[in-house]
């Protein structure tokens, strides 16, 4: 016995918390851009992953406005080519929920939140001093998807970890450092603590 469904026959919404709830977890993206007059901006983002390591690609999924008008993200990375991803850890899932609030343009979500930004090394938009790992991404393309969403997808320039995050000769992450939240359906979050090992089969 199963349940079915014609994603043709589905509303926006019905597709949307069928996906959101089923494709989990999701990584938060806690993303920080600014604008043509260099003002800050962070959202976060859970329709966001890696694709590619050559070249090294990110991929956000960023909704406009009912209105159809570019968000601020989608607006200032239009305009800058730039965006840094900061990866939301246990400790700042709060402050992340903050900047996810509907500040109107121009507010520095970040001095609401009580997070750090950090001058870029190689783009203009800043990272957040208390991620555990931030990357500097420069525009690579830009999907648009009908009227209501685009998928930007940014090439990493430049990485930056909180001590302790990665071992710099083997370059592996610890993951219990980063302390990482996902985005589960609905309001709900989890973290990555609980964790067991699966062997890649060799045959």
């Amino acid at each position: 016995m199963s349940i079915s469904f014609d994603f043709e026959s589905l509303s926006e919404r019905e597709r949307y918390k069928l996906m959101i709830g089923t494709v989990v977890p999701r990584p938060i993206a806690l993303v920080t851009t600014v604008d043509e007059n260099g003002r800050i901006n962070a959202a976060p983002f859970s329709f966001f992953n890696c694709l590619s390591a050559d070249p090294p690609i990110l991929a956000l999924g960023v909704e406009n406005n009912p209105d159809m008008s570019f968000k601020d993200t989608g607006h200032n990375i239009r305009m800058t080519e730039v965006f840094t991803v900061n990866i939301v850890s246990f400790a700042i899932a709060e402050a992340m929920h903050v900047c996810g609030s509907k500040y109107p343009r121009g507010v520095d979500e970040l001095k609401h939140a009580g997070l750090t930004a950090v001058p870029g090394t190689k783009v203009a938009s800043p990272y957040i001093a208390e991620a555990p790992a931030a990357f500097e991404c420069k525009r690579h393309v830009t999907l648009e998807l009908g009227k209501s969403r685009q998928i930007i997808m940014g090439e990493i320039v430049y990485a930056h970890y909180r001590d302790g995050v990665v071992d710099p000769e083997r370059l592996r992450v610890d993951p219990a450092a980063l302390d990482a939240i996902a985005r589960l359906g609905g309001d709900t979050c989890s973290t990555i603590r609980d964790r067991f090992e699966m062997l890649t089969p060799k045959l």
